[in-house]
Parts: C-alpha cells; structure tokens; sequence
C-alpha cells in the first residue's frame, strides 16, 4: 500500500450536531478526526467500540465519564485516553480544537447523534 498525503484543507468538512464542525479521514486501522467545538456545543454521552485518543488544542471543555458521568474539564495541552466502549461525553465551555484519533476505523459516537 502507498503513503497517502493529504491537506486538512482539502479534507471536506460535515457537522453531524450543531455546533460540532469536523473533517477527518481513514487509514486501514485508524481515524483522525479534526474537531472544531463551538462555545455550548453538547455531544451526548456515548460510547463505541473503537478506541479514542483526544488530543486537545485549543479551548477548554468539560468531559463526561463512565457511567457516574464524572465531571472533569480540560484545556490545551491534555490527552484523553478513552477504551473502546466507554461512554462519554462533552460540552464546550469555549471554542476548542481537538483532534481525536480511533482505532479501529469506525463511527464516531457523534454520528449516532446527528439529527
């Protein structure tokens, strides 16, 4: 198989909830999608079997984890490791930037949730 090189640019954009703007793509065993959160966004609490590494830019947010849905808020510079079938969830407490990593290739929580 070849490299492939790619411009974020390029990348088209989708917003599968309101105030969640994204655009990523697909290896053989991995996603890496490009996350733009706006202030009050909410991605409901979910899970999904991949794994998820969240790389977080820019912004701060507040996560929503495990069943007792723990509150914990992070800004630029944290990592978030989430096992596969874990539930969580987000809102936005400002603009924020993250870039989130799953293996296996599979559908974000986020796309359950389109409307």
């Amino acid at each position: 198989m070849d490299p492939i090189v790619k411009k974020w640019s390029e990348v088209p954009f989708d917003t599968p909830v309101p105030g969640l703007d994204r655009n990523g793509f697909a290896g053989d065993h991995m996603y890496v999608a490009k996350v733009f959160l706006h202030p009050g966004c909410e991605v409901k609490v979910h899970s999904h079997p991949s794994e998820q590494m969240s790389i977080i830019v820019s912004g701060r947010i507040k996560w929503f984890l495990g069943e007792e849905r723990r509150e914990v808020e992070v800004t630029a510079g944290h990592v978030l490791h989430l096992p596969s079938n874990f539930p969580h969830g987000v809102i936005a407490i400002e603009e924020t930037l993250i870039y989130d990593i799953l293996s296996p290739v599979g559908p974000m929580g986020v796309d359950s949730q389109k409307s």
